[in-house]
């Protein structure tokens, strides 16, 4: 199965895919909204805001599974990033990234090697897989802020390919 065939679904519960992107930059970020990493939603919303109109997006992907720091509904998670971070890019419903019910996008994603040569496990909330328009993958992990300078080139790159 091709990561653009595998099936989403909206915080919402409404379907969608990674080929609704196809042909853009998707930044898919595993988020929470009880970590002392949850002020990255400002940088990652920002991203948003900067390059949505140049065919990129970012897609949230709601985790519990780091020390239960997701905890919330479906409504309390919308709720929460519209008002605490303003964040306007989509979000999907709730998902495991590892283990023995890890997502299917995951099992794809960890496939990936970070710049230390490291794929496996999701290490923690707010890691960062960019999905670029050719369809190559690039990895950076939790602590990696959304606009640091290796993350915006690589956008960038994706952008003007």
């Amino acid at each position: 199965m091709s990561l653009y065939d595998i099936p989403l679904r909206t915080l919402s519960g409404d379907p969608i895919s990674l080929a609704d992107y196809r042909d853009q930059a998707v930044l898919v970020v595993n988020v929470a909204s009880k970590c002392g990493l949850t002020p990255q939603y400002e940088g990652l919303e920002r991203l948003q805001k900067q390059y949505g109109d140049r065919g990129f997006t970012v897609l949230g992907v709601p985790c519990n599974q780091f020390l239960g720091q997701e905890p919330g509904s479906a409504e309390e998670i919308q709720t929460f990033c519209s008002t605490s971070y303003g964040v306007t890019f989509p979000l999907l419903e709730k998902a495991e990234v590892n283990g023995d019910a890890r997502h299917p996008l995951y099992a794809e994603l960890t496939r990936v090697a970070d710049a230390e040569g490291e794929a496996g496990d999701v290490q923690w909330n707010f890691e960062k897989f960019l999905i670029g328009r050719d369809g190559r993958i690039t990895r950076f992990r939790p602590r990696t802020e959304p606009e640091a300078a290796e993350v915006v080139a690589a956008i960038e790159a994706q952008l003007s390919a």
